[in-house]
C-alpha cells in the first residue's frame, strides 16, 4: 500500500538536508531520497485494475521501465473510463488503434520530472513541463461530491480520494480525463474558438498571422553539439553551463472576445475594429493618417492603424503561463510595498507593455490584488487601471499551441497617448532575462527546479541536480553580438544571490558584446542604469550607446562604500533615515554617477528566511551608464567591452537589470526631494 503524502513528510523530519534535496534533480540519483519500502510507480500501475488501460500505453511507449527506477517524478494517471472517453472522441474502440507515436505522446503527457502535490499546484501552469514538453495548467474547482480538487487543462481534475498517493519515486495523482495538448500552431488554435472569431479574423485580413506560424530552428539540434559544457567561477562558486536544447520562436496573444467589444465598443465587424484602430493611432502616429496605405484597403501594411492594433496585442515570446506574465517567484521582490513587475516588447516595432501583479493593497483602487494587468499605473499621481488578462479560456477550448499561448483581455489594448505619456513614463526596470524573448520561448528563465533555488550547485555539477544554467553562443538571440573570446551566461534562481528576482546574467572571458535595449517610449532625454552586485572577482568594462564610449569604465570589484564613491559616509542603517537625508544621500550619490540598489529588492541570508534589503547594501549597485536623448521609433544599441587586465574566465561582469528612467523621474531638483528608491 501506498502512504499519503503527509505520513511521509512526517517520516522525513531529522534528515531535512537529503528530504531537501529529493525535489531538485531532473536526473535523480537515488542517493538523494528518503526510502521507504513502499511501491514504485510501476508497481502502482499494475496492482490498480482501473489504470490497465494506461499502464497498456506506458509498456508500448516503452516508459515503464522508468517508472520502475528511482526518480523524483509526478505521474498523472488516467482511468480506464479516462481513456475509453478519450477513444470514442477519435473513433476508436481499444487503444490497439492507436500508433505507437500516439501511445509516447499520451505517456509523456502525464509525466513530470518533478515532484508535486496538490498543495503546490497554483493557478496557471505547473512550473516544470510535462516529458511532452508542455506545461500542464492548472485551475481549482470543485467535484461532483463538492470536494475541492485541482483540475488540469479546463476539463480533467485529480481525483480527490487518490490525490497525493507517494511511491518511492515520487507522486501519483490520477485524474478523470487524459490530458491533450494541441499540436496545432497558435492561429490555428485561436481560429477553434469562435468567441474570439473577430479577432482571429483581423489577424488573417491583416496578414499578421503568417508571421505566428514560425516555431523552431531545426538547424539548431545539430549545431547545439558542437557546444560543450563550460566550466566557469562567480565569485567563490564553482559551476558548468550548458547550450539551450532548443532554438524555438513562440507568441503569446492577448484577445479581446467578440463580446467585450461588442458590449464596450459596438464592434461586430473587421472594419468596424479598423475605424477604432484610427482614433488610437492617428494621434500617436499623425505622419502616417494622409498616406497611402491609411484606409481599409491596405490593412496589411505595416504602418496601416488595424495592424497596429493587432501587432500591439502579441508578444514575440511565448509566455508558458497566465502566472508567468510577471516573475513566477516572489524572490527578489517586496510585495507588501511593491507590485511586482515586467516589461515585454510587442510585435508592434518598438513599443512594449507592463505586466503587474497586484499585490500592494494599498495601490488596489477598484482592483483585484492577486490579478494581471496590463498597462497599469496606479499611484498617488495617476490612477490608471489597466487590461486585466484573465487566467484561463472556456475548458472546450485550447489555450496553449505548439508556439504560444493566448489569453482573453478584459479590454483593447492600445499603445495610446496614456500609454505613452503616462504608464510608460515611469522607471521601467527590466531584468535582463527578460529583454532576449528566447529565454522565455526556451524555458530557461526561471525554469527552477523544484524550490531548486535553496541550494547552491555542487562543485561543477553535470547533473542539473538544482536546475540548469545556460550559456549563449553568437546567433542564438537577436539583436545581440558576442565576440569569440567572450561567454555570456543565465545563471538559474538562488534565494541568497544579491539578484533581482534572483537570477542573473554574466559575462566571462575577454568579452565584448553588443545588444539591442528595449525602446522608449518617446522622445526625450533619457538615463539607462545598470544593476549590478560589487565582488572582488569581478572585472572593469567600458559602456558604448550607439558606438560612442559613455564615461570612464565601471570596476565592479568597488562598492559604495569604496573612497571613490561614498566611503566613510556610507551609511547601511537605510531604514533609519530621515527623508532629508535619504534624499542628500541620493543627491550625493547621483552625481557620482551611482544609486543605491533597489529598495523593493531583497536577498535571504543563505539558510535563513531573514531578509536583507539592496539599498541597505553597498555591495548592490546601480549604476547610470549614460544619460542621453534617445528617439523613438529606432533601434539603439548598448555595447559592452572587457577592459580588465583578468585573464579568461576568470574575469566577470555581472548584469542583473537594466533600468530605463525618463527625464520625469531622474530630473528631481527640488529640495528635499528624491525619486523613489523602490
Amino acid at each position: 500500500m501506498t502512504k499519503p503524502l503527509k505520513y511521509l513528510l512526517a517520516l522525513c523530519v531529522g534528515c531535512t538536508f537529503v528530504a531537501a534535496q529529493l525535489s531538485c534533480s531532473d536526473e535523480p540519483d537515488e542517493s538523494n531520497f528518503y526510502t521507504f519500502k513502499g511501491q514504485m510507480m510501476s508497481e502502482y500501475l499494475r496492482g490498480h485494475e482501473e489504470f490497465s488501460q494506461f499502464s497498456a500505453i506506458l509498456e508500448r511507449a516503452g516508459m515503464m521501465e522508468l517508472l520502475a527506477s528511482y526518480g523524483a517524478l509526478t505521474c498523472f494517471p488516467p482511468t480506464n473510463d479516462a481513456v475509453e472517453a478519450f477513444l470514442h472522441k477519435r473513433g476508436l474502440t481499444s487503444i490497439d488503434g492507436l500508433t505507437d507515436a500516439d501511445c509516447d505522446t499520451i505517456a509523456r503527457s502525464h509525466l513530470v520530472k518533478n515532484m508535486y502535490t496538490t498543495a503546490d499546484m497554483d493557478d496557471g501552469v505547473l512550473s516544470t513541463a510535462n516529458m511532452n514538453r508542455r506545461y500542464i495548467e492548472v485551475s481549482h474547482g470543485l467535484d461532483e461530491q463538492d470536494n475541492a480538487v485541482v483540475y488540469l487543462n479546463g476539463t480533467s481534475h485529480i481525483i480527490f480520494a487518490l490525490q497525493d498517493d507517494s511511491v518511492e519515486n515520487g507522486i501519483m495523482q490520477p485524474i478523470t480525463e487524459v490530458l491533450e495538448s494541441s499540436n496545432r500552431m497558435i492561429h490555428d488554435v485561436m481560429r477553434q474558438n469562435p468567441n474570439i472569431s473577430l479577432f482571429t479574423e483581423a489577424l488573417e485580413q491583416t496578414g499578421l498571422r503568417d508571421s505566428l506560424y514560425l516555431y523552431k530552428d531545426a538547424t539548431w539540434d545539430e549545431e547545439r553539439l558542437n557546444y560543450p559544457r563550460i566550466r566557469y567561477i562567480s565569485h567563490v562558486n564553482k559551476e558548468t553551463a550548458t547550450v539551450p536544447d532548443e532554438k524555438r520562436t513562440g507568441f503569446t496573444v492577448f484577445v479581446p472576445t467578440d463580446s467585450v467589444l461588442r458590449e464596450k465598443y459596438g464592434i461586430t465587424t473587421v472594419e468596424q475594429l479598423y475605424q477604432k484602430a484610427c482614433e488610437i493611432y492617428d494621434p500617436i502616429y499623425p505622419e502616417d493618417a494622409h498616406a497611402e496605405y491609411h484606409d481599409f484597403a491596405h490593412v496589411k501594411h505595416p504602418k496601416n492603424p488595424l495592424f497596429r492594433l493587432l501587432a500591439y496585442h502579441v508578444l514575440t515570446r511565448d509566455v508558458k503561463g497566465w502566472n508567468y506574465l510577471t516573475p513566477y517567484t516572489d524572490i527578489g521582490i517586496l510585495t507588501t510595498v511593491m507590485n511586482p513587475v515586467d516589461w515585454y516588447e510587442t510585435m508592434l516595432p518598438h513599443t512594449m507593455m507592463k505586466f503587474e501583479r497586484l499585490t500592494v493593497r494599498k495601490w488596489a483602487g477598484g482592483s483585484t490584488v492577486g490579478q494581471r494587468y496590463i498597462n497599469r499605473r496606479y499611484d498617488d499621481e495617476w490612477q490608471v487601471y489597466g487590461t486585466r488578462v484573465v487566467p484561463t479560456v472556456e475548458t472546450e477550448y485550447k489555450q496553449d499551441a505548439l508556439n504560444g499561448r493566448y489569453f482573453y483581455v478584459e479590454d483593447i489594448l492600445a499603445f495610446d497617448e496614456t500609454t505613452r505619456d503616462v504608464v510608460l513614463n515611469d522607471r521601467i526596470r527590466m531584468d535582463f532575462s527578460t529583454i532576449f524573448p528566447e529565454l522565455m520561448t526556451n524555458d530557461i528563465r526561471l525554469n527552477e527546479r523544484n524550490n531548486g533555488r535553496k541550494y547552491n550547485d555542487p562543485e561543477y555539477d553535470e547533473t542539473a541536480k538544482y536546475g540548469r544554467n545556460y550559456y549563449f553562443p553568437n546567433g542564438y538571440l537577436k539583436g545581440v553580438t558576442l565576440n569569440e573570446g567572450g561567454t555570456f551566461v543565465y545563471r538559474r534562481p538562488r534565494d541568497w544571490y544579491d539578484c533581482y528576482e534572483g537570477d542573473e546574467m554574466n559575462l566571462f572571458g575577454d568579452f565584448d558584446i553588443t545588444f539591442k535595449i528595449p525602446p522608449v517610449p518617446y522622445e526625450g532625454e533619457w538615463q539607462l542604469r545598470l544593476g549590478f552586485a560589487a565582488e572582488g572577482s569581478r572585472g572593469v568594462a567600458q559602456f558604448y550607446f550607439d558606438g560612442k564610449p559613455q564615461g570612464i569604465p565601471l570596476d565592479m570589484t568597488k562598492s559604495l562604500s569604496d573612497p571613490s564613491i561614498l566611503g566613510a559616509d556610507w551609511k547601511s542603517d537605510y531604514n533609519s533615515m530621515s527623508t532629508v537625508d535619504l534624499a542628500t544621500d541620493q543627491k550625493v550619490l547621483k552625481n557620482k554617477g551611482y544609486y543605491r540598489g533597489a529598495a523593493g529588492g531583497y536577498r535571504y541570508a543563505q539558510g535563513s528566511t531573514q531578509q536583507t534589503i539592496f539599498a541597505t547594501q553597498e555591495l548592490t549597485i546601480r549604476m547610470v551608464i549614460c544619460t542621453t536623448h534617445i528617439t523613438p521609433n529606432e533601434d539603439h544599441y548598448l555595447r559592452i567591452r572587457c577592459v580588465s587586465t583578468k585573464q579568461g574566465n576568470d574575469n566577470e561582469f555581472m548584469l542583473d537589470y537594466l533600468e530605463l528612467v525618463p527625464k520625469s523621474v531622474y530630473g528631481i531638483t527640488d529640495e528635499g526631494k528624491m525619486e523613489s528608491m523602490l
